[in-house]
């Protein structure tokens, strides 16, 4: 999961909630201070992530003249969500985020809207995408940061085979414990301060259950439907770290290829480089959208 440096909202931030015709959607909302922002845009989470994760890059972002939302989908932290878990299919998910789009063309008037979506979300924001196909689709661009072609990696594979195990067995505090305990084991625990680690848990333990089998179950079922986003027109870029645990670096770069896109790889981050290496990634993603503006 990705884990936020810091979770002080900047000056130019703001905790909200979205009301669609989808129904609400808890966001963080960034604005520019010093002038009118120019393009706006839309952060979309991945699998036990929430808004959160792209804390820093809020304020980089206003600064460059941009307006930022960032949410966290249904069943996620603040949002919540039905305890059903076809309520939390990727074509349903999908439409939530067809749903925020529109909320926020409205906003917009006539400025860009650029989509960015990490990992999990990259799959929401595909099947949005291409149900949205036609000639005028609701966004700008569209970038893909750290999520891949299909279905997860090997290893995370049976990482998540081992949440689905677990989740209609044992309750979410339980879970988090033997996640930690394994990590522990593993040597991939990271020293994090108590308040992160307090908001990481809290996240975890407020995440819909269903909403956490569904995703899993996606993560590791997932079809390459890269040919099919190829063919829509509109402006893409694949965003990575140097290293990702859910799908290579190298796979990222394929699917980028495919899709005519750029790759940018940010140095010195991993699966999250919107947490880890917030300033590079915001210069990235504005240069681009600058482009493509």
């Amino acid at each position: 999961m990705s884990t936020p440096p810091f979770l002080t909202l900047p000056a130019c931030a703001s905790s909200t909630r979205l009301r669609t015709a989808r129904g609400e959607f808890a966001a963080l909302h960034a604005v520019p201070q010093a002038r009118p922002a120019t393009a706006l845009a839309l952060l979309v989470p991945g699998f036990t992530g929430s808004k959160e994760d792209f804390i820093a890059l809020l304020e980089p972002l206003a600064e460059d003249g941009y307006e930022v939302v960032a949410i966290d989908q249904r069943g996620q932290y603040e949002t919540g969500g039905p305890e059903n878990v076809d309520a939390y299919a990727l074509e349903e998910l999908g439409l939530d985020l067809l749903a925020v789009t529109a909320e926020l063309r409205e906003r917009a008037a006539g400025r860009p809207l650029h989509l960015v979506a990490h990992s999990f979300g990259g799959y929401v924001a595909r099947v949005a995408a291409l149900r949205a196909s036609g000639p005028a689709l609701p966004w700008a661009s569209l970038t893909l940061m750290s999520t891949g072609p299909a279905a997860l990696d090997d290893s995370e594979t049976e990482r998540a085979k081992l949440l689905l195990a677990a989740l209609p067995v044992m309750t979410l505090e339980e879970i988090w414990r033997a996640m930690q305990e394994m990590d522990a084991a593993s040597g991939a625990s990271v020293q994090l301060s108590a308040e992160i680690a307090d908001f990481l848990h809290r996240r975890w333990l407020a995440n819909v259950p269903a909403a956490l089998t569904a995703m899993a179950q996606q993560l590791i079922s997932e079809p390459d439907r890269v040919d099919e986003l190829a063919g829509l027109s509109l402006p893409k870029l694949v965003l990575s770290g140097e290293r990702d645990y859910a799908w290579p670096v190298e796979l990222q770069a394929q699917m980028a290829l495919r899709l005519s896109a750029e790759h940018i790889v940010i140095p010195g981050a991993g699966h999250s480089p919107n947490a880890e290496r917030p300033a590079s990634t915001a210069l990235s993603l504005s240069a681009f959208w600058s482009n493509v503006s």
